[in-house]
C-alpha cells in the first residue's frame, strides 16, 4: 500500500500536480499534527470614509482635500484600552456574521517621510514601517517587509516561502512600483504581485496552457479514484468539497475568458482589464490565496485589493452604473460621500467573503483554517482626503492558534506604532523578535 498524506500531490496525465487538504484516513499516526500557522493579508488602498468606519466620527465634518501628509486631531470620546466588539458602524456592517472572530483595532499610526509621493508610502511601507533614519539608501522608509521576515523563519516548510497577489487589472500602468506592492525584499528589491488569476492557478497547481487539458481537476480526479476508495465517508466528503472548490476557481476563470472571446466575435476593441466585475474579481484571488493556504502550498499570503492612486475608473458591479475612480472620489468627500461608503462597505464585504470561507475549511485537530491564520484588513492611510499617516484602520481575524483574542475592539493610545502590531503577529507565529522596525513592542493586550 502506497503511503500518503497531506503533503503529498496527485499528478493527472497533464503532469498537473494538486496538494491534498488534511485527510484523517490517510493519516500515519492516531494523532493529528498541529495546524501550521498563517499569516495573510487583505490590503484596502486610499484609506477609508473615517465617518462611515471608525466609532465616535460619524458626525465629524466631511474633511476636505489636501495634497501632503496631515494629522489631523479628532475626539472620538473612544477611551484607551479593550473592550467587546458590539455596535458596528455603517461600513464595519458586514463583520456582524463574524464578529466573534474579529478585532477590530484603532488608533494605530504609521511614520511619513517626506519628499516622496503619500501614496507612494501608503501601500510599500505598510508592511515595514521603517523609521527615516533606519533607511539611508531611498527616500522611501522601506525595508525588508513582514511578509517577507516572517517567511524566513516558516518559509522553509512549504512550496511557496510566499505568494503575493494584487487586483490591480488595469493595463496603463500609469505609476511606479510603489504603487502597486506591498511585499518586499529590501528597500528597493520588490517581490512582484501576480494580477492574472490564470497566472496564480497556473502557478499554484501546474495546469498546462493546452486546451485539451484545461479541466485539470477532471484528469487529476482520475488518478485520484483509487485514493477515494481509501478515505471514510468524512474524509470522502471533505476531498469532493475541495476538488468542487478548485474546480469552481477554474470555471470562474473561463467565464472571464469568455468574456474576451465574446468581445473578440463582436468585431470589437477589447476594454482593459479594469472593465472586469470589481468583486468577482477579488474573490477569485482570495479563493486562490485560500486554496494555496489551506493545502499547504505557502503559509504567508499577502493580498492588496486594488493600486494606490490609479485614477483609471474601474466597475464596481451593482454599485454605480458606471466604472468610477476610488482615488478621485476620495478626494471630493463632499461631492463623492455616499459612493465612497459604498466602495468602503464592498470592500468590507470581500474581506469578510473570506473570512467566513477560512471559517469553513476544517483542520486536523478539529480547528479551521481561520483558527490558525492572522487575517489583517488593513490601509496604509487613515483617511483617502486628509492622507493622514495616522488611526489607520485596521481589523484583524482570526486568532493565530488561539494566541490572539477576538471579538473586541481595541483602541490605542496616542503615537502607538502600527510596527507593534507587526512585532505581535511575527510573536505568533513563532518568531523571536526585540523589536520590529519602530515599533516599542508586542500589543500585550491582543494576547490570550
Amino acid at each position: 500500500m502506497i503511503e500518503i498524506n497531506r503533503r503529498s500531490f496527485l499528478r493527472g496525465a497533464a503532469g498537473a500536480t494538486l496538494a491534498l487538504p488534511w485527510l484523517e484516513s490517510l493519516a500515519h499516526s492516531e494523532v493529528p499534527p498541529q495546524p501550521a500557522q498563517r499569516l495573510a493579508v487583505f490590503y484596502v488602498p486610499i484609506g477609508v470614509v473615517r465617518r462611515g468606519f471608525f466609532p465616535g466620527e460619524q458626525d465629524a465634518a466631511i474633511p476636505k482635500f489636501t495634497s501632503s501628509q496631515e494629522e489631523i486631531a479628532r475626539e472620538t470620546g473612544l477611551k484607551v484600552g479593550m473592550r467587546p466588539l458590539k455596535e458596528l458602524t455603517p461600513t464595519q456592517q458586514p463583520l456582524e456574521k463574524v464578529k466573534q472572530k474579529v478585532t477590530l483595532i484603532t488608533g494605530m499610526d504609521r511614520f511619513y517621510k517626506h519628499g516622496s509621493d503619500v501614496h507612494a508610502q501608503c501601500a510599500s511601507c505598510f508592511l515595514s514601517s521603517a523609521t527615516a533614519h533606519a533607511v539611508k539608501s531611498s527616500v522611501y522608509p522601506l525595508s525588508r517587509t513582514l511578509d517577507h521576515i516572517i517567511a524566513d523563519h516558516v518559509g522553509e516548510k512549504t512550496p511557496f516561502r510566499t505568494l503575493e497577489l494584487s487586483c490591480n487589472n488595469h493595463q496603463d500602468n500609469k505609476e511606479s512600483i510603489y504603487f502597486d506592492n506591498i511585499s518586499w525584499y529590501g528597500t528597493g528589491h520588490v517581490a512582484p504581485s501576480i494580477r492574472d488569476p490564470r497566472k496564480v492557478y497556473r502557478r499554484m497547481f501546474g495546469t498546462q496552457e493546452n486546451q485539451a487539458y484545461r479541466d485539470i481537476t477532471g484528469l487529476v480526479l482520475e488518478d485520484a479514484r483509487s485514493l477515494n476508495r481509501r478515505l471514510g465517508r468524512a474524509d470522502r466528503e471533505k476531498f469532493a468539497e475541495y476538488f468542487d472548490g478548485i474546480r469552481t476557481i477554474e470555471e470562474q476563470m473561463d467565464k472571464l475568458d469568455q468574456i474576451k472571446n465574446e468581445i473578440g466575435k463582436a468585431s470589437v476593441k477589447e476594454p482593459d482589464n479594469s472593465q472586469l466585475p470589481r468583486g468577482q474579481y477579488i474573490r477569485l484571488m482570495g479563493d486562490l490565496m485560500v486554496a494555496a493556504l489551506q493545502v499547504g502550498l505557502t503559509n504567508v499570503a499577502t493580498l492588496m485589493i486594488g493600486p494606490e492612486r490609479w485614477d483609471t475608473p474601474m466597475r464596481y458591479e451593482s454599485l454605480f452604473d458606471k466604472p468610477m475612480s476610488h482615488h478621485q472620489m476620495s478626494h471630493n468627500q463632499n461631492k463623492y460621500l455616499k459612493e465612497l461608503l459604498q466602495v468602503d462597505r464592498f470592500h468590507m464585504e470581500q474581506f469578510v467573503y473570506l473570512v467566513q470561507k477560512m471559517d469553513g475549511i476544517r483542520e486536523a485537530n478539529g480547528t479551521t483554517l481561520l483558527d490558525n491564520t492572522i487575517f489583517t484588513y488593513g490601509s496604509g492611510l487613515g483617511d483617502g482626503a486628509t492622507h493622514q499617516y495616522t488611526d489607520l484602520p485596521i481589523v484583524v481575524a482570526g486568532s493565530g492558534g488561539g494566541q490572539l483574542k477576538t471579538g473586541q475592539h481595541l483602541h490605542c493610545s496616542d503615537g502607538t506604532a502600527l510596527a507593534n502590531l507587526w512585532l505581535t503577529h511575527a510573536q505568533v507565529m513563532g518568531l523571536k523578535l526585540d523589536r520590529f522596525a519602530d515599533s516599542t513592542g508586542p500589543v500585550q493586550q491582543l494576547l490570550t
